[in-house]
């Protein structure tokens, strides 16, 4: 009885040891199938970050660019992109107000010279995926060290510069007199009259 009952406790040994060896490989196989799914759930986050956040710059660019006169100024808040308070009529830079696809919250607001809204971020304070191979307007979120760091801020375009004018010229329609430096034309004076053929004949 005793030598029969060996081999059937060697037998079940060796079967825990397969299931346990098999239950390992499993949940090793769940924790990689989480960890790819979290990472990818993130890069769809960050994805729909950079799109919404460069929604935001281009409705606060429109809201700037259709400030009527000379001086063009930046809304006070968020909801002025939804409805411009300055049109009588419901015009919109925005389709509605996004939150922070990240967070769930609202966008932080970068504050322009003028003391509107001139750019937004994300509160999150996470380490970004992606910190290389934006496009050109996203250039500057390179290397940034958390999603805070991702500011979408609308910048101006620069006036152009206008031709630098030559010492001593004088702007068209002026009068040479006022300009001191610009050269003195002297008259010329008058040729000296020939009298060669005409001189009086005597006869």
């Amino acid at each position: 009885m005793v030598a029969r009952a060996a081999p059937r406790r060697s037998q079940a040994g060796f079967t825990y040891l397969t299931v346990m060896f098999v239950i390992a490989i499993l949940l090793g196989g769940l924790a990689i199938v989480g960890e790819t799914w979290e990472t990818s759930a993130r890069r769809e986050k960050e994805a729909e970050l950079l799109f919404i956040g460069n929604q935001y710059r281009r409705a606060i660019g429109l809201y700037y660019a259709s400030t009527p006169g000379v001086v063009k100024r930046y809304p006070r808040t968020l909801e002025d992109l939804i409805k411009d308070p300055r049109q009588p009529n419901t015009q919109r830079h925005i389709r509605k107000l996004f939150p922070d696809p990240l967070t769930g919250k609202e966008w932080m607001v970068i504050k322009g010279a003028d003391g509107g809204v001139q750019g937004v971020y994300s509160p999150s304070e996470q380490a970004p995926l992606k910190i290389a191979g934006f496009r050109v307007r996203d250039a500057s979120l390179e290397g940034a060290q958390k999603y805070s760091d991702w500011k979408f801020i609308h910048t101006p375009a620069a006036a152009p510069a206008q031709p630098a004018a030559k010492p001593g010229a004088a702007k068209p329609g002026a009068d040479p007199a006022a300009n001191p430096a610009a050269p003195r034309q002297e008259p010329t004076p008058p040729a000296p009259r020939s009298t060669m053929g005409f001189g009086t004949m005597n006869r």
